[in-house]
């Protein structure tokens, strides 16, 4: 390990940053310096701009994903080194905020349906009943269902935040069946790893192998993985009635603003506000009857004027 390499490493420590974040930070600071062949504290703005030109014209990274390589270099210059950093010469890319894959009840039933094991219905079942990232899911254990509360206890989420979800009488069912067929219940976690035989949860990689393959074999066209089914937990229960606090609260968001984004992709609402097109006929119809009203009058206006004519001449 290099001396650049572990004071970094311990700024991340040191500010309790998330094991996926110095992960990804650290190979971004690497590949960054692979691109030059130089370590990292003989570059500076020129290089780090011209890394940054490459990330979205040679490699087609996306807004975000060169956000988040940008990031990581912020840091590693104003946390490790002491530099100063100007967003006038590294700019961070304006993010590009589209709307997530929806399905619809019938087809999250027809992709737990085609899960290819009943271990990989289960963590399709859970997502999809508890609205978890997929870090969140492998990382459960089994003291986290709270059978009697009903409630699954996730810790260490996003921020390292920990929140209750609702626990599924359905799901729990599945789960029970699930732990009865497992042939190493002395683990700790609820979704034990097998490599090695050790006491370590799934790789979220699992999880997103078992969500592709299931798409495929259900044969939706949309693109599926885990974080879709968060989507889903989150805009059905939305149209089923529940507010956006409420919402806000079981998916863990720091602001209201990212809850707001299922509102768009409820189906009830939408169908619910009338295109303006569907009022054209009935507009058409207003204004010829308005011409006809306006002729009847000019008619009458014209008939009294005549008869007023006619009268003072008797």
């Amino acid at each position: 390990m290099t001396h650049l390499r572990k004071l970094m490493l311990e700024e991340l420590q040191l500010r309790n940053y998330a094991q996926n974040t110095i992960r990804h930070y650290v190979r971004a600071v690497e590949d960054f310096a692979r691109r030059f062949h130089c370590s990292p504290d003989r570059l500076g703005p020129r290089h780090i701009r011209e890394y940054q030109a490459e990330l979205f014209n040679k490699r087609k990274l996306s807004a975000n994903s060169v956000g988040q390589h940008l990031a990581a270099l912020r840091f590693f210059y104003i946390k490790t080194l002491r530099r100063p950093w100007s967003l006038t010469d590294t700019p961070y890319p304006k993010k590009i905020r589209r709307l997530p894959t929806i399905l619809s009840c019938e087809e999250v039933a027809q992709l737990l349906h085609a899960a290819r094991t009943p271990a990989e219905r289960i963590l399709l079942m859970a997502l999809y009943a508890t609205g978890a990232r997929r870090s969140e899911l492998t990382h459960l254990k089994v003291s986290d269902i709270d059978s009697q509360r009903m409630v699954v206890h996730i810790r260490g989420g996003k921020g390292r935040k920990d929140r209750d979800v609702m626990l599924s009488p359905k799901l729990l069912t599945a789960l029970r069946t699930h732990w009865r067929g497992y042939h190493r219940k002395s683990s700790t976690w609820l979704f034990p790893s097998n490599y090695r035989r050790q006491d370590r949860p799934i790789d979220t990689k699992t999880v997103w192998c078992a969500c592709r393959k299931a798409a495929h074999r259900a044969g939706i066209q949309k693109p599926v993985h885990p974080h879709t089914l968060r989507h889903c937990f989150a805009t059905h229960l939305y149209e089923a009635g529940v507010d956006l606090r409420t919402l806000q609260v079981l998916l863990d968001h720091e602001d209201l603003k990212d809850t707001l984004i299922y509102v768009h992709l409820s189906t009830p609402h939408l169908h619910a506000t009338a295109s303006p097109a569907s009022r054209t006929s009935g507009a058409s119809r207003f204004q010829a009857a308005r011409r006809s009203k306006s002729r009847t009058s000019t008619a009458k206006r014209s008939f009294i004027s005549t008869f007023r004519r006619t009268a003072s001449s008797l």
